[in-house]
This record gives structure tokens, sequence and C-alpha cells, in this order.
């Protein structure tokens, strides 16, 4: 009982931080654009709120902002999901097989460091204008950190463990099934949530780029029209939707990793 009161009390410490530091945020946005050159070219929180809240009712180009919003949540999900799905198959098999490791590793160390976006180039030419480049730039965007992150799981299994597996008569895929890929989980959350994260910013280059809508697209049309307050409301968009899905992300681990130190 007691444990539970401190941790209520420090999650309420916690959100009361937090506002406070938005807060103060706010009010520095408020004085540089009241008092500085800053306000010429840059709307006042005030503003940008009312921006925000009207853009749910006034359409920005074709859609609303709840329409722009879900479009690049669509996309980010599918080409998340591809890279997260493909990540942890191949992560598992690199991981798992040193046969398999050291045919796609060398290949993979020549990818891993190339960002999605520095694709985007690539992906026009051999795909054209269109949704299918997006959804690719997304993938290319997620899909080193759930490799790495699973690969490294499935590198750090117990040898003891799968030893004593082995000899208690454990075939290869029980022991791929009831230790290996258990062992795995926390590390593929983690790549889980770094993957995320780069998945909204390749997502947010690729709509300034192919697209006629979406989050990304808010920003281009603001700065192409000069109404930054659509920039404004592209970025806390795509801010505000990826810390609802890390924090989902994160609940997840810790109701799914109970047994997991990282993820107590």
């Amino acid at each position: 009982m007691t444990n539970t009161l401190k941790i209520s009390k420090n999650t309420r410490e916690t959100w009361a931080y937090g506002f406070f530091g938005i807060l103060v945020f706010l009010f520095m946005w408020q004085l540089a654009c009241l008092y500085t050159n800053f306000g010429k070219i840059f709307p006042t929180p005030v503003y940008s709120l009312r921006a925000f809240l009207e853009a749910f009712i006034k359409p920005i180009g074709k859609y609303t902002l709840l329409g722009h919003i879900a479009i690049s949540l669509k996309r980010v999900l599918i080409g998340y999901a591809l890279s997260s799905v493909s990540g942890i198959l191949i992560g598992l098999a690199m991981g798992h097989s040193k046969m398999i490791h050291a045919i796609i590793y060398p290949i993979f160390s020549i990818i891993r460091p190339i960002p999605g976006i520095a694709w985007i180039p690539l992906a026009i030419l051999w795909i054209g204008i269109g949704e299918p480049t997006i959804y690719f730039i997304i993938f290319m965007g997620g899909f080193s950190q759930m490799v790495m992150n699973t690969m490294d799981g499935a590198q750090h299994v117990s040898k003891e463990l799968i030893g004593v597996a082995k000899v208690l008569g454990a075939r290869e895929n029980q022991i791929f099934r009831k230790i290996v890929l258990p062992y795995c989980v926390p590390y593929i959350f983690t790549g889980l949530q770094t993957s995320l994260s780069t998945s909204w910013m390749a997502v947010l280059a690729a709509e300034m780029i192919t697209a006629r809508e979406g989050a990304g697209w808010l920003i281009l049309a603001g700065m192409q029209t000069g109404r930054i307050e659509n920039n404004v409301i592209g970025m806390i968009s795509i801010g505000g939707v990826g810390l609802i899905l890390a924090s989902l992300l994160r609940d997840s681990e810790r109701r799914l990793c109970r047994w997991s130190v990282r993820s107590r």
C-alpha cells in the first residue's frame, strides 16, 4: 500500500513539474513575441492555439486537422508495421544463427547508417511519387532500429540456459520459442519505440515532398502560403500523436514485461 501511494505521489509530481515546464515555455514564447522581432515572423501562443482549434472545423486544403492526422497516422502505421515485422524476423534470425548473421550483416552494416529520408530521391526514381514511396521511406526509417535491437536481444540470451535446455532434450524450435523469443521481448519493445520516432520523422519528410495532405504537408503548405500557424499546427500534430503512440507502447511494455527489470 505504501509503495502504491509513493508511486501515485511521484506520478502527480511528475505531471505537476511537466505542466509547470509547459507554462514557462509558453510564457517565454509570449514574451518573445511581444518584446522582440520574433513576433513579426511567428504567431503568439494564443493565436497558434486558436488556429489549432479552428483547424478541427475549418479545412486546410482538402481536409480538417483530424483528416490530415488520420492520413499521416495511416501511413506511419502501415510503414511502421512492415518495418517492425520484417526487422524482428531478420533480427531474430541474425542473432540466433551465426550463418545468417555472417551472410546478412555485411550488407546491413552498409544500409544501417543511412537515414530514411536519404532514400527519398531513389524511392522517387524507383517507385514514382505516390503512397508506395511514402511507405517505403517510412519502412527504411524504422527498419534498422528494429533489426539492431532484436538482434542484440537474441545474441545476449544465456548460453548456459540454452545448454541446459539441450541437455534436457529440447529441440531447436523449442529453444527458440521458449527461451530466445521471450528473452528478446524487452529488446523488441525498445526497438519498437525507437523505430516509431524515426518513422514519424520519415513521414514528415516524405509528406513534405511527395504528398498533398497529411500533418507533414501542413508544414510545407504553411511555408508556401506564408501562414506560419500551419507550420505550428503540423508540428504540434506530429509531436502530440507521436507522444500518445510512444506512451501506449511504454504502457504495453510495462504490462507485458513485468518480469523485465528494465520495464519496472
